[in-house]
């Protein structure tokens, strides 16, 4: 007995895909699993192919959702099935999740939520390969002036120079600043390193008016704050 006909495959697929996309508008996005999700997003770059065994391939090599559209251009090509227009399709949902958070934490703010700053955070750059610092810089209201990125470095260092930490909130006129960086090994555990320049950074930051509200830790199992384990 003969298999499917290539009409009927494609019939099955563009079926599955419109399931896929109905779900999702009328249940929402916890409705749909970590590679559905991912197949929604191969859809356009793909459209004449079955991807649902490449969405469940990426899931298995990156882990979940969110670190398959972060990965690296070069990691995921190394996935078969993954084109140039599919790894930009990637890129697109991770910048605009970004812009996204960003937008949402300046209408946000003033940081009334914690967990709103830690959402944020997480979405920015728990997922990056690279550690990155980063400071928010806020207003007496708490209000968010400027998130602006410090350094970045390699996969457990970034530099940070106090100094200039303190300079550039003097210069937006910031009277409270949070510290945040990554851990890309996802272990948001404080290094000894970690205090140190927290504290470094409270010294200069504090004879000139400016206060170090808190410094976050992310990685993809968690985070971490020093306020809240009182090591600040």
């Amino acid at each position: 007995m003969s298999g499917p006909s290539a009409s009927e495959e494609e019939a099955h697929y563009h079926g599955h895909r419109a399931r896929l996309r109905q779900r999702l508008l009328q249940a929402g996005p916890e409705a749909l699993s970590d590679y559905e999700l991912v197949e929604l997003v191969l859809f356009r770059a793909i459209p004449r192919r079955d991807v649902k065994p490449l969405a469940k391939a990426l899931i298995a090599r990156f882990g979940s959702f969110a670190e398959a559209i972060a990965a690296e251009p070069p990691r995921l090509a190394e996935v078969e099935g993954m084109s140039e227009g599919a790894i930009a399709e990637f890129k697109i949902v991770e910048a605009s999740a970004q812009r996204f958070a960003k937008g949402v934490a300046r209408k946000r703010l003033p940081i009334g939520s914690f967990s709103a700053v830690i959402d944020y955070c997480r979405t920015a750059m728990a997922f990056d390969a690279r550690e990155e610092f980063r400071v928010l810089f806020l207003d007496r209201k708490n209000g968010l002036i400027a998130d602006e990125s410090q350094g970045i470095g390699t996969v457990d260092q970034t530099p940070v120079y106090p100094r200039e930490v303190v300079r550039r909130a003097l210069e937006l006129s910031a009277t409270a600043i949070i510290l945040v960086h990554n851990h890309p090994s996802g272990d948001p555990t404080p290094s000894t390193q970690d205090v140190k320049m927290t504290l470094d950074i409270v010294a200069v930051a504090g004879p000139l008016g400016v206060a170090v509200h808190d410094h976050i830790i992310v990685g993809r199992d968690g985070h971490a704050s020093l306020k809240g384990l009182r090591l600040i």
